[in-house]
């Protein structure tokens, strides 16, 4: 169990210095290939949430369930298409052309790794399906005193039993995380049942509170343990979590101190204008790719995706008071219950924001390796959209600083 955490941090440490919760590894961890441009297969995606999903049923560590949250709504939807059915190989927490070249040396190994295709990378194909499944079956479990855990919070039905072999139903009701509140509603086949209920606190949530049929409880919730409650429920009783978020900045002082923004345990990307450019699957897949005879490629198709806006820009920060630097928008739920693009994304940040001109795409069609902030810029002030970075399919989500006086760098 201690080498599980040891792993953990030693990629982190060497390969991880980048926000979205997964690593650089490309197809091959390289030294010296840790820029956020680096990616991650599709496959690790979805296979660091099942890691993870088992981990959490070993230990009960709420760690586990923090990461594997902090993944499911920031890098797995960015993977695929909104329809599910084309996904890239690699996705990037920069990345701001999609492809059918061949990026290597840039990304390790030879293909048309950053295209959005249904048929290229068969590991991924049968993987890139599974994600939300794992994630689902794996919100509720059960504990040694016979109760049961909230421990990954989605939209649920779960049926169970708990003491004295008594069945129970609980339907939870949320748009989390993108709304605060969690609700969730007890059905029971008897009158009264006496179990523990257990709500897990992710660690980034400093104020979160319980009410039980809207009366707040006198226990205080601690951020990254569970509450525990035990009593006598009744039939219809409805508990509400409350998890209100707050703005947080990260610094990863081993990537050129480039910062990433979160909101709860939402990290934001810029919003890049995306234009798909459709492709023929079979002739844009990697050569050993197969698929079924007879498929229709029509209904498969495949897309490059290219930027229609500037996406070569710095923030500008007081990190002494976030409240003026970023404002936040809340907008309309989409109407197809999908928040994960950018038409319907339904929070955006507001940050001031510079040009930096000479950070371009380089010769390997990836976004340029970043440089040491902060960074000097003698462009105009403007004002950037941030949306969540599981929306945005092309990204830039580690940021470079805007700086001004003797500790900026020029860029080269």
């Amino acid at each position: 169990m201690e080498a599980t955490y040891e792993n953990f941090r030693i990629i982190r440490e060497h390969f991880g210095q980048v926000p979205g919760g997964m690593f650089g590894a490309d197809e091959n961890a390289r030294p010296g290939y840790d820029d956020p441009r680096q990616g991650i297969e599709t496959c690790g995606v979805v296979e660091q949430m099942n890691s993870n999903e088992n981990l959490l049923q070993i230990t009960g560590d709420i760690f586990w369930a923090d990461h594997t949250e902090e993944i499911t709504f920031n890098t797995l939807p960015a993977t695929m298409m909104p329809d599910f059915k084309a996904l890239r190989y690699i996705t990037s927490p920069n990345m701001v052309l999609n492809d059918d070249q061949n990026h290597r040396p840039g990304i390790m190994n030879d293909g048309p790794f950053l295209m959005m295709n249904p048929f290229s990378s068969r590991c991924c194909q049968h993987n890139h399906g599974q994600g939300w499944p794992y994630l689902i079956e794996n919100l509720w479990m059960a504990t040694p005193d016979n109760g049961l855990a909230a421990v990954i919070y989605a939209p649920s039905t779960v049926n169970a039993k708990v003491a004295d072999g008594k069945e129970v139903t609980i339907t939870s009701d949320t748009k989390y995380p993108f709304e605060e509140d969690l609700e969730f509603k007890l059905n029971l086949d008897s009158t009264e049942v006496n179990f523990p209920l257990y709500l897990r606190i992710p660690g980034w949530a400093a104020s979160a509170s319980v009410s039980i049929n809207n009366k707040q409880i006198q226990a205080t919730p601690e951020a990254g343990k569970y509450l525990r409650i035990s009593r006598n429920w009744k039939n219809g009783d409805v508990v509400k979590l409350s998890l209100p978020k707050e703005l947080k900045l990260t610094t990863w002082e081993k990537n050129h101190n480039s910062i990433s923004v979160a909101y709860g345990p939402l990290t934001f990307s810029l919003k890049i204008g995306e234009d798909y450019i459709k492709k023929e699957s079979d002739e844009t897949a990697i050569g050993d790719s197969k698929w079924q005879e007879g498929v229709n490629k029509e209904e498969w198709p495949s897309f490059e995706i290219h930027p229609t806006t500037p996406w070569n820009y710095g923030l500008i920060i007081n990190k002494d008071d976030l409240q003026e630097s970023f404002t936040i928008e809340n907008r309309a739920w989409p109407e197809n219950n999908f928040p994960f693009t950018v038409e319907s994304a339904p929070i955006v940040i507001k940050a001031k924001a510079k040009k930096i001109p000479s950070w371009k795409i380089d010769e390997h069609g990836l976004a340029g390796e970043l440089n040491d902030s902060p960074v000097k810029s003698n462009e105009p002030v403007e004002t950037v959209e941030l949306i969540p970075m599981g929306a945005a399919r092309l990204r830039i989500s580690a940021f470079p600083v805007i700086g001004e006086g003797e500790g900026a760098n020029e860029w080269k």
